[in-house]
């Protein structure tokens, strides 16, 4: 396991919001486990930060498998967030990821507005290594599609405003199936938001016709990957255009440097590696060393020249 200081990718950093990252390729949630679980493989004091996967107030043991199922290249997945709790994360999980020098976001979900509120409070007496929470507001496998948090601008608002308790800066995660997205955007920054991040999992099912049927325990869930990196770049672009003061994480499909490029230029500050970390767990580290040397071959010095550069800005 990598210790602090242990560096090996390049510095290039970058800021969201009041945060600022050494690198802009951070984990996804989800997709890095709960603590150290890639220090084998990824250099995690050189990332922008490690997200780690959504934990609720308390513990959840999440959806009937199968959980995961692969479609063409991508990914479906109904894991349902299973998870430790806030207080056995900070117990168990937490003290390892530290121990790598990583920079740590938290990631935070909930089934009712005292949820939320209940983890963010829980989340008050973290360290100062873990120097953002994101509210994860948008998974498509929770039992009650219909009640998504993030697909109504007033829940979104409500859930971000009783998360002030975590006493950090705090981001939305926010999705790509809710029609219009720009009301929700600006109920998460009216909530307290200092940051977007953009996007989860797009709906999907796969069914097996020859049994007749579901290929996920629980029916339909979300598509990861490659597939919906085109949907991320899009929804990235349009929230910068028409927001431009916002600051964005963009993710959704990013497998190597130009990938991630692509999403900053579309108007991201930093991106997230996610579906690509099950394929090879080597992915975030070197598509974050990739970008650094991207950077270097297009003559970019500093982050501010390609962040949003699609809109002149």
């Amino acid at each position: 396991m990598k210790r602090r200081g242990a560096r090996t990718i390049a510095a290039m950093p970058t800021r969201v919001g009041s945060v600022e990252l050494r690198n802009p390729v951070m984990t996804a949630s989800g997709t890095a486990g709960h603590g150290a679980e890639l220090a084998p493989y990824v250099d995690l004091a050189g990332l922008g930060a490690v997200v780690v996967k959504s934990v609720c107030a308390d513990p959840w043991q999440g959806n009937p498998a199968p959980r995961v199922h692969e479609v063409h290249g991508s990914m479906l997945n109904a894991v349902g967030l299973q998870g430790p709790g806030v207080l056995g994360w900070l117990r168990d999980d937490l003290p390892a990821l530290l121990a790598t020098g990583a920079t740590v976001v938290a990631s935070i979900w909930g089934r009712s507005v005292d949820e939320y509120r209940r983890a963010a409070e829980m989340l008050e007496a973290a360290p100062p290594e873990v120097v953002a929470v994101e509210v994860n507001l948008s998974c498509p496998n929770v039992e009650d599609r219909a009640g998504m948090f993030a697909h109504s601008a007033e829940a979104t608002r409500a859930a971000m405003e009783v998360t002030e308790a975590c006493g950090r800066p705090r981001w939305a995660k926010l999705s790509p199936n809710a029609g219009d997205i720009l009301p929700i955007v600006d109920a998460a920054i009216a909530g307290g938001a200092e940051a977007v991040t953009l996007i989860n999992t797009v709906m999907g099912m796969a069914i097996d016709p020859a049994t007749r049927t579901y290929r996920l325990g629980n029916g339909g869930g979300g598509l990861s990957g490659a597939a919906i990196h085109p949907v991320a770049v899009r929804t990235v672009h349009d929230v910068r255009a028409a927001r431009p003061d916002i600051a964005i994480i963009g993710v959704g499909g990013v497998t190597d440097a130009e990938d991630a490029a692509e999403l900053i230029v579309a108007g991201a500050n930093a991106v997230q590696v996610g579906t690509a970390t099950f394929a090879d767990p080597r992915a975030p580290g070197m598509v974050a060393a990739g970008l650094v040397k991207w950077c270097q071959d297009h003559s970019i010095s500093k982050m501010d020249q390609l962040i949003g550069a699609i809109h002149g800005s």
